[in-house]
């Protein structure tokens, strides 16, 4: 049975759980934030604090990250940190946070809407 992309991110949904943007504020302090968008969008705006590692190469640079000049982030090292994923409207995001799911990260959330529901809920963005 092939799938559409669509259908591939409905069944992730299923097994994810996601987080309302304005929700998020609950876990920030605790979470680690990661943005899967490519490196032109995050550019563009993303959530203050977010690590941006693209879905592309998810699964390979989550425990070593450019932002840490590839040594592992001790923020990741634990395979029960929250962490919160997100990308433009959540397709990419529940995706990732099944892949995380499945390399045994035990607490992964995806944000709803993704960056566009954040911002459509007015919450801001930085270029920083």
């Amino acid at each position: 049975m092939h799938l559409t992309a669509n259908q591939l991110v409905e069944e992730a949904r299923k097994q994810i759980r996601e987080v309302a943007p304005g929700d998020l504020a609950a876990l920030r302090g605790s979470a680690v934030l990661i943005d899967v968008r490519e490196p032109a969008e995050y550019q563009t705006g993303h959530i203050a604090d977010a690590i941006n590692i693209p879905r592309g190469v998810l699964e390979f640079q989550v425990d070593a990250h450019p932002a840490v000049a590839n040594a592992s982030d001790p923020a990741l090292s634990s395979k029960s940190c929250p962490i919160v994923v997100y990308c433009r409207t959540g397709g990419r995001a529940a995706l990732s946070a099944v892949s995380l799911q499945r390399m045994g990260f035990t607490d992964v959330r995806s944000i709803s809407g993704g960056i566009t529901g954040w911002t459509d809920a007015g919450l801001p963005v930085t270029t920083r």
